[in-house]
């Protein structure tokens, strides 16, 4: 395969879909700004953006990967999988997702009602009305609180209210992995595992872990991330290549939320090559 690392990518991303404080649409035009050739949109657990981010990736030339990143639990451990080449207009898809969404909302619920119960007025009505058309995490109950006078900052929101075990907090019913492998595929997507050095494993574990993902038909992994080493990187690309897996990169922008996080560079050193996208496409296109 030809090399083409003159062109940067980057294959992980969040709009105000989900949790991040850019549009789909400023998201595409703020790629194109800093130069990157092909952007994937991957909102936690909706595929709502593509939709609205297509029409302006057209328009400006830039490449747009449709993706999604699914919530899912294993042995007690949150473990993120990310779907690329997503079918947006499968209905079998887009009613199971419509079905985990549901979960998170009833989740949802109850964490105003405990907000509530510790004295803030806070409601779904007015979250929803202030995040129209989003997934609602808990990124904007911290934002609603803070825009709004009730806690002083977002670390306080999540040190004392929302942050796992806090006294608001409601953990939600995930689905595993290898469901989430399941619903990818059944969108027509990839899927990879998402920043595994964020899951802190055991390299045992990750090994074993990794194995029965490939065996439920994961694709690649995220081996180019932001929080990862130069030994981390290494690793993965080590694992994944063990286990005949491809590789992804990108940056897990969410704009101003995570203000240290840059797009197409994560914290400043980030570069992911465009023939990363070309492998993934290769092997998309011949199935």
């Amino acid at each position: 395969m030809t090399k083409l690392t003159n062109k940067r990518i980057d294959l992980h991303t969040h709009s105000t879909e989900s949790d991040g404080t850019l549009t789909p649409q400023e998201l595409i035009m703020h790629a194109k700004e800093i130069g990157l050739s092909a952007i994937a949109l991957t909102d936690h657990d909706t595929i709502g953006g593509i939709a609205k981010a297509r029409p302006v990736a057209e328009s400006l030339g830039l490449e747009l990967v449709p993706g999604v990143e699914l919530s899912t639990d294993y042995e007690k451990q949150e473990v993120h999988i990310l779907g690329y080449y997503i079918n947006e207009e499968n209905p079998e898809f887009c009613a199971q997702l419509k079905n985990f969404v549901d979960g998170r909302d009833k989740r949802n619920e109850k964490m105003t009602a405990l907000l509530r119960d510790e004295g803030f007025d806070i409601t779904m009505e007015g979250l929803y009305a202030e995040n129209p058309d989003s997934v609602i995490t808990r990124a904007h109950f911290a934002k609603y609180l803070v825009e709004h006078g009730f806690v002083k900052d977002r670390k306080t929101v999540f040190a004392k209210y929302l942050g796992d075990d806090c006294r608001c907090y409601v953990p939600r019913e995930k689905i595993t992995p290898f469901e989430a492998i399941r619903l990818i595929r059944l969108g027509g997507g990839l899927a990879f595992f998402a920043h595994p050095v964020l899951c802190h494993m055991t390299q045992e574990r990750l090994r074993t872990f990794i194995r029965d993902l490939k065996d439920a038909g994961l694709t690649g992994m995220e081996a180019i991330y932001s929080m990862n080493t130069p030994e981390d990187e290494t690793n993965m690309k080590n694992l994944a290549n063990e286990f005949d897996l491809l590789i992804s990169g990108g940056t897990d922008f969410h704009g101003s939320n995570k203000p240290y996080i840059h797009l197409g560079s994560g914290r400043g050193n980030l570069c992911i090559p465009y023939d990363i996208l070309a492998g993934i496409k290769e092997y998309h296109s011949s199935l």
